[in-house]
């Protein structure tokens, strides 16, 4: 695996198997391209596609409507979630299945961890990906 932590600047080279401790804080927020969705990666592995990341919705952005090609799992920090099948509040979690379509969207804001194999199909522009400048 060679999963990094894009941003992650550590003060000591780090062995391959040592623990990453990740100051959440020190990273960029980086704009996608859905107005109001920002993201922090936590951890990405380029090879395998797997994404841990802190989404960030301001009130009343959306996600278009998309395919995850694996699990897709969200851990609402705060605010709620909102899908054509239900909602997400804080301190709840939704996992969906591979292949599952949807769209998101979040009426007051919201703040949630997710956690996914890339690439996300989103069907709104035949696109793959956030389109970060992090290359997420």
């Amino acid at each position: 695996m060679t999963a990094e932590t894009p941003f992650l600047k550590p003060s000591t080279p780090l062995a391959p198997l040592a623990s990453r401790y990740v100051n959440v804080d020190a990273l960029p927020w980086q704009e996608t391209r859905f107005p109001g969705v920002t993201m922090k990666v936590l951890v990405e592995d380029k090879a395998s596609g797997l994404v841990t990341g802190l989404f960030r919705f301001e009130p009343g952005a959306k996600l278009p409507y998309h395919e995850h090609v694996e699990i897709e799992q969200s851990f609402v920090l705060e605010g709620s979630l909102i899908d054509d099948e239900g909602e997400a509040t804080a301190g709840n979690f939704v996992w969906r299945p591979a292949g599952n379509r949807h769209d998101a969207h979040s009426p007051n804001g919201c703040l949630v961890l997710s956690m996914f194999l890339k690439p996300n199909k989103f069907l709104d522009k035949d696109t793959v990906g956030w389109n970060t400048k992090g290359g997420t």
